[in-house]
């Protein structure tokens, strides 16, 4: 018998990789003729290289660059050997994310996807001939603009005199350079909608987690590199679904390297070939740290069950807790609860993959019963 686990991370506890590794070591115990397939998911957020490079058997690489103040800091990217070559797969948190500092005041005004472009470029360097790069949890609002110069941009004024790469001079942007190269295929995953400007724009969206306060003097910095793009670049993407995504860096990457936008899991369901693993499995096991009405409206766990659904497949998931249980069960075999009910949040969130392991041997009899009456 085959089970092919595929969870998502349970957010602020622990990760979707020592999630799967947690059910596992469960199985091993508690039904060791089973064979386990280990296919950690993400959608295109936080933990998305860590599920895929796992997913794959890649390895890590690392990258000499810049946070997003332009400190110094090492960023670590996955490599995975696929049919048509070598693939990256990164996310711009580990160069450009907020959380790296939060140390500092925030200061959006000199906050730079710079490092990003490195980290980039160091992929590029090493002759892949796929990016697909997660960018949530950004510190930037610059619309790109930093990752680009370190792809080789140039942003000038109307003498002719080379821009420092941030927003905050981008109002004498008067022309912008492209450097003579082919990039590789770069797929963004991106689950938002927003565009680059407007109401609904990043700046006045996100932009408030990252310390802005003067929408209007970042919308005019942003309009102009729109408008100067699009006559010395030839493309005008502010206004597609996700441009807006990390303080604008999905029209970045879009505008400057081509890039393609695409729904985070979908992305990442064809990067691990889910549907050919499920496929082969006789029993999937999804989940992630919290299941409810959300999960419900295309989050990762769901997707996973209704592809096993649709392939015939018994689903069991389970979740640090379950709410809108009776509409999880319409289309999920099996749900369990991981956290006692006794048990405080805080304490649980700690002991979270104890309490997973756990949850899986005290319920092997559900999980055998799956296996032997789908």
């Amino acid at each position: 018998m085959r089970i092919l686990i595929a969870i998502d991370k349970f957010k602020g506890s622990f990760p979707a990789t020592v999630a799967a590794q947690a059910i596992a070591s469960a199985l091993n115990q508690t039904l060791p003729e089973a064979v386990c397939d280990l296919c950690p998911i993400a959608d295109g957020g936080e933990g998305t290289a860590e599920a895929v490079i796992t997913a794959l058997s890649g390895e890590w690489c690392e990258a000499a660059t810049f946070d997003a103040q332009n400190r110094p800091v090492t960023a670590r990217y996955g490599l995975a050997r696929e049919t048509g070559g070598l693939e990256a797969i990164m996310e711009m948190s580990a160069a450009s994310g907020l959380a790296m500092v939060s140390d500092l005041a925030l200061n959006p005004a000199t906050a730079t996807t710079h490092g990003t472009g490195l980290m980039l470029q160091d992929a590029i360097e090493r002759g892949v001939r796929r990016i697909v790069i997660g960018i949530g949890g950004s510190a930037t609002n610059d619309g790109g603009i930093g990752m680009a110069a370190a792809l080789g941009f140039r942003f000038l004024d109307a003498s002719g005199s080379p821009l420092e790469p941030l927003v905050d001079h981008m109002d004498r942007l008067a022309r912008i350079e492209s450097p003579d190269v082919e990039f590789p295929e770069i797929l963004v995953a991106c689950d938002v909608n927003n565009p680059l400007l407007g109401p609904h724009g990043c700046t006045r969206v996100y932009g408030p987690q990252k310390g802005v306060t003067d929408f209007e003097f970042f919308e005019k910095r942003l309009q102009q590199v729109a408008d100067i793009a699009r006559r010395d670049l030839g493309v005008d993407h502010r206004d597609v679904p996700g441009a807006g995504a990390a303080g604008g860096l999905g029209f970045g990457l879009m505008t400057f390297c081509g890039a393609r936008l695409t729904s985070g899991f979908e992305l990442i369901a064809d990067l691990v070939h889910l549907r050919e693993r499920i496929g082969s499995a006789d029993l999937v096991i999804t989940g992630e740290g919290r299941m409810d009405a959300q999960t419900l409206h295309g989050k990762g766990p769901m997707g996973v069950a209704d592809m096993a659904r649709e392939l015939g497949k018994p689903v069991a998931a389970f979740a640090g807790a379950i709410e809108a249980e009776d509409q999880l069960r319409t289309r999920i075999d099996f749900l369990c609860a991981i956290k006692p009910a006794e048990m405080r949040l805080a304490e649980a969130m700690q002991r979270g993959p104890e309490l997973l392991e756990a949850a899986v041997i005290a319920q092997s009899s559900a999980i055998r019963d799956l296996l032997t009456h789908p």
